[in-house]
């Protein structure tokens, strides 16, 4: 039996670039997914859901595949923040986290679109934030307007001068894919990069 194809449940940009990391052929489908967190649904199980959610979405296109799915969630003392979707709401996120640390949880997900098993792994990373002023804010959001970014900021470009401090396992996982995580899970589907 042929290897499977690897697909990356995703159109960014940013995780399309670190999954080329590896050097692995892969393709990117859409997963159409509502990203709304259930009632009462933790930040940390709102992305694990999501991705493994994303990775079935894609599942039906590409049913012999190995699906990526991945979403991220920022969390500051039990206050989830999204996707800010406008420059208003990107204000109001950034004023919030100024100062403070905000956990931002990556749930992954690997899906064997041909068995059904999807393997899942969680990457926490602790960022804390520069007290910024509102007129540092305003100027980096009108030049980068990260408004589809979980938390309102790209590490991966400018939104990387936000940040006093970053602790976790894996750098990949603030940009939204970690590669740590996802090389384990190839080697569980027997897919090694190197």
């Amino acid at each position: 039996m042929s290897a499977p194809d690897i697909v990356l449940a995703s159109t960014s940009p940013f995780r399309r670039e670190l999954l080329a990391r590896l050097g692995l052929p892969f393709l990117t489908a859409s997963p159409d997914v509502d990203e709304t967190p259930l009632p009462g649904e933790a930040p940390e199980a709102t992305a694990m859901r999501l991705s493994e959610s994303k990775a079935r979405a894609v599942a039906a296109r590409h049913p012999e595949a190995l699906i990526i799915g991945s979403d991220q969630v920022a969390c500051l003392e039990g206050r989830v923040f999204g996707k800010p979707g406008s420059h208003d709401n990107a204000v109001r996120q950034l004023q919030t986290m100024r100062g403070r640390s905000v956990n931002f949880f990556t749930g992954l997900c690997l899906l064997n679109a041909r068995t059904g098993l999807a393997r899942l792994r969680g990457v926490s990373t602790l960022v804390t934030f520069r007290d910024l002023s509102d007129d540092e804010i305003e100027r980096y959001l009108r030049k980068e307007q990260p408004y589809n970014c979980a938390g309102s900021a790209k590490s991966e470009g400018l939104g990387i001068a936000l940040i006093a401090r970053m602790a976790g396992e894996d750098p990949n996982a603030l940009i939204g894919l970690p590669l740590i995580a996802l090389c384990d899970l190839f080697r569980e589907e027997c897919i090694n990069p190197i």
